[in-house]
């Protein structure tokens, strides 16, 4: 563990979860394959389109309706409602506009394939000592999570150890934006300065958490923590060595 600033004492804590918890990159490839599997046998036509294809139909989402951006989920069962109605990156649509018996059945199909999506992402198992940390955490203190993607909670065990969850969504802009923040703290009724944000980026965790007057501790479970390869643009108070060193704070 490595200090960079003072820390105030911790009364809670937030944490981010993708990165942070667990490595997400090999459960995406693997939700990816799932749903690629999924289209060959029930949508061909979607299943032939390019990883360019569906860059461009996700920009083209985004570039409609900016929103989409921090809502992961929204932003696939647009993309997919698109690719299976044989649309493109011109002339998507980012709702369907009506429920005529077509768009219904439309609509059931990008469930279908959502849920394939979704189930697969979400297909993890968390180390024990991730467990351990987490258990031992909110016998001490509130836990609140805040995150940009839309992992289930519930399936990966994770719910019971916090407070609630924060995803963003339409409605909520994504992290480095201090919205989610600040609706933690209210949530907490608890002063910023002593809440520590966890978590993996130093843009969206760290700078976000800062912005909004958390205090910030460095984790990165997927790669090897070195400042030099990392974006930084302002420090965290802490650079934790694994997770479990947050039990320093409830001492």
């Amino acid at each position: 563990m490595q200090f960079f600033k003072p820390v105030n004492k911790v009364k809670a804590m937030t944490f981010d979860l993708d990165d942070t918890l667990y490595d997400n990159e090999p459960v995406i490839r693997q939700a990816e394959a799932a749903l690629a599997a999924h289209l060959a046998e029930h949508h061909p036509h979607a299943a032939t389109l390019s990883p360019r294809n569906w860059y461009d139909l996700k920009c083209a989402a985004i570039k409609l309706d900016p929103r989409l951006g921090s809502d992961m989920g929204q932003l696939r069962k647009v993309i997919l409602t698109a690719a299976l109605s044989g649309k493109n990156s011109s002339t998507l649509c980012v709702e369907i506009a009506n429920d005529d018996s077509h768009n219904s059945q439309l609509k059931q199909e990008v469930e279908a394939c959502f849920n394939c999506f979704y189930d697969a992402r979400s297909n993890l198992t968390l180390a024990p000592d991730v467990h351990h940390i987490l258990q031992h955490l909110s016998t001490r203190m509130p836990l609140i999570g805040i995150t940009n993607g839309n992992v289930d909670a519930d399936k990966i065990g994770i719910t019971p150890y916090f407070d609630t969850i924060l995803h963003a969504s339409l409605t909520r802009p994504m992290k480095p934006a201090v919205g989610m923040f600040n609706e933690a703290a209210a949530l907490l009724e608890l002063p910023a300065s002593h809440i520590l944000h966890v978590g993996d980026n130093l843009v969206k965790d760290v700078l976000g958490a800062v912005n909004a007057n958390f205090q910030a501790a460095w984790f990165a479970c997927n790669r090897p923590m070195d400042l030099h390869n990392e974006p930084v643009s302002v420090l965290p108070h802490v650079a934790l060595s694994s997770l479990s060193d947050l039990a320093y704070f409830c001492e």
